[in-house]
């Protein structure tokens, strides 16, 4: 299996991010009309998305005749003081959080992107990714179209400008009739909040309700952070306008489709006190854990999470298992990403600066590390090296996702073939790589039964589960063009979806 080798070495010598071995939702989304206080209620909705991108931040709002906004790098807390929500006026807003992806974050493609078209202001929120973008921009560059960012979220706004339809709604239909990809949209004209899901509902998005006002966002977390009600989900292919008078529409414009929904959401991506296609997060992580250990028992003293994402499935793995539960690797909560750039020095370090192994649970132990994923398989062996370090007597490994062997291109900040351990390696190899004494990941099909399904059908997937099985539900055309590939990367580098 393996095509490109890698030694234990040069996993542990790899310029250390923390952060690096998981893979990163691209961004958050929310939008709210109605409500005289829109714009801190959308900051603190965005604040409750934080999860879903830490490195920019955005939000536009509308009072009825001017526009306002203010995008910039960093968290939200960092963007939205006091004083800038009291600038953003308005009794609608809609706002984004993001991640970069393989390339630099640069302002211009911060979102909510903003333009004024013929029927007015039109601002732009995007979860997911666009796999056409690279064929649609080409094309409307040829007709003149003048791009200001690199991002493919641009190229909706341009498909809504150059659309012949009349109303705002209709224009937006006649985008996503030519968009392929995962999307969910939410955008702010001078009289709605609309909201766009794609046809196969692979990102998620949800409606809500406070007071008189409704709004729309990535998950039922922004929800509860302003005291608002959970209304429902909306629907895979649905577009919900939810207007200033207080009316909402909803329209279905594609053909009804078998659902994909991401199923990564609920391994890793969703905040675990979020309700997910009407399944609590945190229940679901626990059940794939206890469906973890059903599948892959070990003999073992303790069942230790790898902060924070796998305390979950860790405690549903202990009470199948039958072991206890301990916290023998603490978290520090405390250093951002870019704490010191690390020197041949200090380089072996970098694990340390947000995990520290509790010497009193871990010494003396056999012990079994849950996490969520491997993706580069990089702060896993750090992990493994400092737990022995410890002094553990064995060290396991469980994994609560099957093996991520394929990149994903519906939004998610996945490496290339050649940087995903699992396209390389066995779980033999990865085993010898960690340096564990034995390693385990849950099947699709226990993945599938954890979420409540018998079982992954082959005909009909539930889920969209690309990034293990390679089956990809939706075109990848820019993939498959294999043209132009230095503006290809630059789009995929620099993209703000």
């Amino acid at each position: 299996m393996s095509t490109q080798e890698i030694t234990p070495a040069e996993l542990s010598t790899h310029p250390f991010d923390v952060d690096d071995d998981h893979l990163k939702e691209e961004c958050g989304v929310f939008g709210i009309v109605g409500d005289a206080d829109a714009a801190a209620h959308t900051a603190l909705g965005l604040h409750a998305l934080q999860h879903r991108g830490q490195e920019a931040a955005g939000i536009v709002a509308f009072d009825g005749v001017q526009f306002h906004s203010h995008r910039g790098m960093g968290h939200v807390s960092e963007n939205f003081t006091s004083e800038v929500v009291d600038r953003l006026k308005g009794h609608m807003a809609v706002g984004h959080t993001r991640y970069a992806t393989t390339g630099g974050t640069i302002l211009r493609n911060v979102q909510p992107l903003f333009a004024e078209l013929e029927f007015g202001g039109f601002a732009l929120a995007h979860n997911g990714n666009l796999t056409n973008a690279l064929t649609l921009r080409s094309e409307l560059q040829k007709r003149g179209s003048l791009f200001q960012s690199t991002s493919d979220t641009e190229v909706v706004t341009h498909l809504i400008a150059l659309s012949q339809q009349h109303s705002v709604e209709d224009r937006l239909i006649d985008a996503l009739r030519q968009i392929e990809g995962a999307y969910s949209f939410v955008c702010l004209t001078n009289s709605a909040v609309i909201g766009a899901r794609d046809p196969l509902g692979v990102r998620p998005l949800v409606l809500g309700k406070l007071d008189k006002s409704h709004i729309l966002c990535s998950e039922t977390c922004a929800l509860d952070i302003i005291g608002a009600e959970y209304v429902r989900d909306i629907e895979p292919g649905e577009v919900v306008i939810l207007a200033a008078d207080g009316s909402i529409r909803s329209l279905k414009p594609f053909p009804k489709q078998n659902p994909r929904f991401c199923i990564f959401e609920y391994i890793y991506f969703a905040r675990p006190d979020s309700d997910v296609e009407h399944h609590n997060v945190y229940d679901v992580r626990k059940k794939i854990g206890a469906q973890l250990a059903f599948e892959s028992p070990v003999d073992c003293d303790v069942v230790v999470p790898v902060p924070d994402s796998g305390v979950p499935a860790a405690l549903g793995f202990a009470a199948q298992a039958g072991k206890p539960f301990e916290y023998g690797i603490i978290r520090n909560h405390y250093v951002g990403r870019t704490f010191i750039q690390p020197t041949d020095k200090t380089r072996h370090l970098g694990v340390k600066r947000k995990h520290n192994p509790n010497k009193g649970v871990l010494a003396g132990k056999r012990v079994v590390l849950v996490d969520d994923s491997i993706v580069r398989g990089t702060t896993s062996t750090k992990i493994v090296e400092m737990v022995r370090q410890a002094g553990a007597t064995e060290v396991h490994m469980r994994i609560s996702s099957p093996p991520t062997a394929h990149p994903c291109f519906f939004g998610i900040d996945t490496p290339s073939y050649d940087k995903l351990l699992a396209a390389r390696h066995d779980v033999a190899s990865i085993a010898k790589l960690l340096g564990v004494d034995s390693l385990a990941f849950i099947s699709i099909d226990g993945l599938y039964k954890a979420v409540g399904q018998d079982k992954r059908s082959a005909d009909k997937p539930q889920y969209c589960d690309a990034c293990f099985t390679g089956d990809y539900p939706l075109p990848l055309t820019d993939q498959k063009a294999g043209s132009q590939p230095k503006q290809l990367s630059l789009l995929q580098e620099e993209r703000a979806s």
